[in-house]
């Protein structure tokens, strides 16, 4: 049964007991777990908790745990309720990650989570929204400085772990007090930053993926402006700020690389002489390597643009005291250039075309389309053809009348001899 699991093939080596749970954060793929002997290697397990909260526990009673599996844990006091998320050779070199000291105490696993553990813990869970909202409602009445954003409780409900966000040091003395008095637990309070709290709470970044700091990332590094400025990008605190109101971590991925490419390019102050004009810089494209100059030093005008190569050659020859005659597009530069294959096809065209009411608009719009020419055979043709229609009608009522005129005449003819005939007897008399 094990075996109909493992996604083993020519090109991959991929484990479902690599994988972990889906609906759990900052997850770890364990590329060795399907290796004979990984979780004999080493008895130190990772234990992941509500949102983004890990912790590394030792494995002493030599449990068989996998990935997955709900423990419960050491806590002071009692215990808490986790999920295995790591084991083997990978956890110790997390910790190292995690900046764990190598003289910290590390807590013990004590079993497998029984059913009786699991109904505690999901009792415990049930309270945390509605302590939430009474503990920020207390620490409003106290007039502290500071948003409240997460309670966890522990999986034997002993103990509450109050996470906050604050600019500055709170004294929060009195609101444990009141808070112990009100919830009759263990209070612990956490202050996190911006970026932890867009973490444990998630959410899809504008790139359409979940966000790094949910998924993968654990040490947050400070972002500046300058990286934006490095990368030429524009300052839009709008386009710069994540879900956390802070400038995205994922400006510093590429700013190295700005940097270097960047070294490579002329610098913005240096101009190019010619036998007709003075060109001053106006942009670059980094990583392509092609720098487009101005006549204008504040507009675009005679855009020109360079590679780094052609920019250095002119340059040189400005020091030696030459002036080429102009400056020349580098036309091949643009050409191996990748094309926007979406601008090439209307991305409408797969639409149902909508039919319109008024059909004679339609007719309109088909004579419309057609060539000038055409169109006035075809008024002409129509028109003639009217003409002709009117005048076959005037023909017929002109027949008709004529008809009914001699029908009458005949008639009358017919009723006076009718007359004369019933006369003439009277008359022989």
């Amino acid at each position: 049964m094990e075996e109909k699991f493992k996604l083993n093939g020519p090109c991959r080596g991929l484990s479902i007991k690599g994988c972990g749970r889906q609906d759990k954060q900052l997850n770890t793929y364990d590329y060795l777990a399907d290796i004979p002997g990984n979780t004999e290697a080493s008895d130190l397990i990772e234990v992941q908790f509500k949102n983004t909260r890990k912790g590394y526990y030792r494995n002493s009673n030599h449990l068989e745990l996998q990935k997955g599996d709900i423990v419960a844990v050491e806590a002071t006091p009692g215990h808490d309720i986790g999920v295995v998320t790591l084991t083997g050779r990978l956890v110790p070199l997390q910790m190292k990650k995690s900046g764990m000291r190598g003289d910290q105490e590390i807590k013990r696993v004590y079993r497998k989570a029984k059913p009786v553990d699991l109904e505690k813990y999901e009792e415990a869970k049930k309270h945390e929204h509605d302590t939430m909202i009474r503990s920020r409602q207390i620490a409003k009445e106290l007039g502290l400085d500071m948003k409240i954003g997460d309670v966890e409780y522990q999986g034997d409900g002993n103990k509450a772990i109050f996470y906050y966000i604050a600019d500055g040091r709170v004294d929060f003395r009195q609101l444990i007090k009141v808070l112990a008095e009100t919830f009759h637990v263990r209070i612990e309070m956490k202050q996190i930053g911006a970026r932890q709290e867009a973490g444990r709470i998630g959410g899809i970044g504008p790139c359409g993926r979940e966000l790094c700091c949910a998924t993968w990332m654990k040490n947050f590094v400070s972002v500046s402006t300058g990286a934006a400025r490095y990368q030429d990008i524009s300052l839009n605190p709008q386009k710069l700020a994540g879900q956390c109101a802070k400038l995205k971590c994922c400006m510093n991925y590429e700013v190295d690389t700005y940097v270097e490419a960047g070294k490579r390019l002329p610098s913005k102050e240096i101009t190019l002489q010619t036998m007709d004009a003075e060109y001053f810089f106006f942009k670059a494209d980094i990583l392509a390597g092609l720098v487009t100059y101005s006549t204008d030093k504040h507009l675009a005008a005679n855009l020109v643009t360079l590679t780094t190569t052609q920019a250095f050659e002119i340059i040189n020859m400005n020091r030696r005291g030459e002036k080429p005659e102009r400056l020349t597009d580098n036309e091949n530069a643009r050409d191996t250039r990748p094309a926007d294959l979406v601008e090439q096809e209307s991305l409408t065209r797969f639409d149902k075309r909508k039919k319109s009411k008024n059909k004679r608009r339609n007719k309109g719009e088909g004579i419309e389309s057609q060539h000038p020419q055409e169109k006035d055979v075809k008024k002409n043709e129509n028109y003639e053809n009217t003409e002709n229609k009117v005048a076959q009608d005037k023909e017929h009522r002109h027949r008709d009348h004529r008809h009914g005129h001699n029908h009458g005449r005949h008639g009358n003819r017919h009723h006076h001899r009718g007359n004369e005939k019933m006369q003439s007897p009277n008359h022989s008399e």
